[in-house]
């Protein structure tokens, strides 16, 4: 009866935990495909303009451009340096997207920069491959009219010979019907993330593809691909499980027997002994117990040991009573260590504001509650001018004098909102509320604060402080994250240190 049982309860419970895996690794699988796709959206959108501008210069110039077969880090190093000395040498002294566009750029110049940036982007498509055993994953511009799909990013390399040279086969488009890829053309034409997969019987066995609408701005550019390989991974979980099954039914049989038998004649007897001291103690609670126990311990044998250890834990158990009030005490001062600990490693230890790590907290819960609806949020950007000036001629103290100084004036004015210092010279202000709604007068009063200072004969060179100030509000419209609001803040920023330069130069 205890083998048919065992056998029974192995079979069945063999099943179950096969689906119960297979189920698992589906659902894990199906998350970690959402994560990658999610990942790459985030590499490709925190480029912002830039992955605007590499599209739109592919999709014009694929036919031509040359990007190299085999590339690993040096080479994408390589191609950036070969740009930006490009970039350098033609345009001394310019920020692209500030001072000149990207449409105003050579074509010799907009060509490397395609062939770095195509090969920047491919590498953290193949290293998102690489890390979660994707069976593949594509960047693709859909053509709705041709029902069909231009591969723009592929992280499996086809290539082609030029001149005895192997380069990438790009812009390779295909047909695909709407039947067949149902949840592609789904994510295309409503723009939205799907919730389903399309399921695929490929080189690569069953494997389920996921899409992600890719946004910039508001502009719909493509989708993200990945695929996920299940058929293979789920027949080797079969075949795990009934070998599991086999040997550990066999196993438990054989030693469950043994078991049995030793315990029928060595143990039951001592057990109902035990059984008995132990109601006994339940009832009466008298420590004293203990002390029968110890002397019913007449060998080595496992009962006898239950029985002094039983005894040993009445004692323990008194004094672990006497000791719980003290370990609770102890308890919540580490508690407490903890939390003073925490919040000094988010504090600047000159300025006493919090610190780039506390910045990086405040930032991810704004991305949660920008996620969850967050519509009224600003960045303000100041940057303290002369610091290294400071530094060199009157020595860092004097420089430290001049960061504290700036950071109480910032604090000041913006008393309602957080204020952050995220570099030596940098701080950075999350506007809120109050300050929110009346940026414009306090960065006025900002300014006029910094002119005061300017003007006052009685302080030192390092006391007249001067800053760079923008800011930046949100805007559902172009802003898709935090970091959009905080690069515009950043730019405006650096118009204002720029026209500061240009009036001293006056």
């Amino acid at each position: 009866m205890f083998v048919g049982f065992t056998f029974v309860t192995l079979v069945f419970g063999s099943i179950l935990s096969y689906l119960n895996q297979t189920n698992l690794y589906k659902q894990q699988r199906e998350e970690s495909i959402r994560y990658v796709a999610s990942y790459l959206e985030e590499v490709i959108t925190s480029d912002g303009s830039d992955f605007l501008w590499w599209q739109k210069y592919f999709v014009e110039h694929y036919k031509d451009l040359l990007v190299p077969h085999d590339f690993g880090p040096k080479e994408i190093q390589e191609a950036r340096h070969k740009y930006e000395n490009l970039f350098l040498k033609k345009y001394p002294g310019m920020i692209l997207g500030v001072d000149i566009s990207f449409d105003e750029l050579s074509e010799d110049v907009k060509t490397a920069y395609t062939v770095y940036k195509h090969e920047y982007y491919l590498d953290k498509f193949e290293q998102a491959k690489q890390r979660f055993n994707l069976a593949y994953v594509e960047y693709v511009i859909p053509n709705t009219a041709g029902k069909s799909i231009m591969y723009a990013l592929d992280a499996l390399r086809d290539a082609k010979i030029v001149d005895d040279e192997k380069y990438i086969e790009l812009g390779i488009t295909v047909t695909h019907a709407f039947e067949e890829h149902q949840t592609e053309w789904e994510a295309w034409i409503s723009g939205i993330q799907p919730t389903g997969y399309d399921a695929f019987d490929n080189e690569f066995g069953k494997t389920y593809a996921y899409y992600m609408p890719l946004y910039i701005g508001t502009r719909k550019l493509g989708l993200i691909g990945v695929e996920v390989e299940i058929g293979k991974v789920n027949h080797e979980i079969l075949k795990a499980t009934i070998r599991q099954m086999l040997m550990i039914g066999g196993v438990l049989v054989l030693f469950t027997l043994l078991l049995l038998s030793i315990i029928r004649s060595q143990y039951i007897r001592k057990l109902v002994k035990l059984s008995n001291v132990i109601d006994e103690y339940s009832e009466k609670k008298n420590p004293k117990i203990a002390e029968l126990l110890k002397k019913e311990v007449t060998n080595e044998d496992e009962i006898s040991s239950i029985m002094a250890k039983f005894a040993d834990m009445i004692y323990e158990l008194e004094l672990y009573i006497q000791n719980l009030t003290k370990t609770k005490q102890a308890l919540q001062d580490t508690r407490q260590q903890a939390i003073e600990l925490n919040e000094l490693a988010m504090k600047d230890s000159l300025t006493g504001i919090r610190n780039k790590t506390g910045y990086d907290k405040e930032v991810q819960k704004i991305e949660w509650e920008m996620a969850s609806g967050l519509k009224k949020i600003g960045v303000v950007m100041i940057d303290l001018n002369f610091l290294k000036r400071i530094n060199d001629t009157y020595g860092h103290d004097k420089g430290n004098i001049a960061i504290v100084s700036l950071s109480r004036m910032v604090c000041h004015i913006f008393e309602h909102s957080p204020v952050f210092r995220i570099g030596g010279d940098e701080f950075v202000v999350i506007l809120k509320g109050h300050d929110l709604e009346n940026i414009d007068e306090l960065v006025t009063e900002f300014n006029w604060q910094l002119k005061q200072a300017h003007d006052n004969p009685t302080l030192e060179y390092w006391e007249k402080i001067s800053a760079a100030i923008g800011y930046a509000i949100y805007n559902p419209e172009i802003d898709s994250a935090y970091e959009n609001i905080f690069k515009r803040a950043d730019v405006e920023m650096y118009k204002n240190k720029k026209a500061m330069k240009a009036v001293r130069e006056e």
